[in-house]
């Protein structure tokens, strides 16, 4: 066998076992083997071997195959309507579950429309409506600008509602002007909204 037959046996050989190691390393509890049961108290109970509890799960919004239709009924619509654009849904924490920027969407789109959210949801209305009340109203003003979440309040934005229950909210930006980009937030929530949960 020559050297390099030899050689490529070997580099195969130690990447082989370099795939089963990180496998066995990277593998999860075996199955039928859930989280253990809370402690007194709530606290988690750490899992076997001393490594941290699982994380909770995100909170509480719209399921992901739902918030990938509206994403991409609202760009579509936007779309059609000739512009370039950015839809992001989050969750009720304001934790990302979609974000999908049209073909030619400016990078800051994706920026903009995360301020729009946080504007909807910390002040569990419309960005729209609170852009409105920005212009007449200096403490409200001062405070949305001193929010880095936020810092120019936007139309925009719409939350996701099952009854009174605020699970999220969703944005689109990119439109020549928020008041369009909230058309095709809301064309978007339209087809979807029956289907939340």
């Amino acid at each position: 066998m020559s050297r390099l037959a030899v050689k490529s046996i070997s580099i195969v050989t130690a990447l082989s076992i370099a795939v089963i190691a990180q496998a066995q390393i990277g593998a999860g509890p075996a199955p039928g083997a859930g989280a253990p049961p809370p402690a007194a108290g709530g606290a988690p109970t750490p899992p076997p071997g001393g490594g941290m509890p699982p994380p909770p799960p995100r909170a509480r919004g719209p399921a992901l195959g739902l918030a990938v239709e509206a994403a991409q009924v609202a760009v579509a619509t936007c779309t059609n309507n000739g512009y370039k654009t950015t839809a992001l849904i989050v969750d009720s924490a304001g934790a990302p579950v979609v974000l999908l920027s049209g073909d030619g969407a400016a990078e800051r789109t994706q920026g903009i429309a995360a301020s729009k959210v946080a504007t909807a949801l910390r002040y569990q209305t419309s960005s729209a409506d609170v852009a409105a009340r920005v212009a007449t109203d200096e403490k409200l003003a001062a405070e949305v600008k001193a929010d880095p979440k936020i810092g120019t309040a936007r139309a925009g934005a719409l939350l996701l509602k099952v009854g009174n229950d605020i699970i999220g909210a969703m944005a689109v930006s990119g439109a020549p002007g928020g008041e369009k980009d909230e058309a095709c937030v809301q064309a978007a929530i339209d087809k979807i909204k029956d289907r939340l949960r």
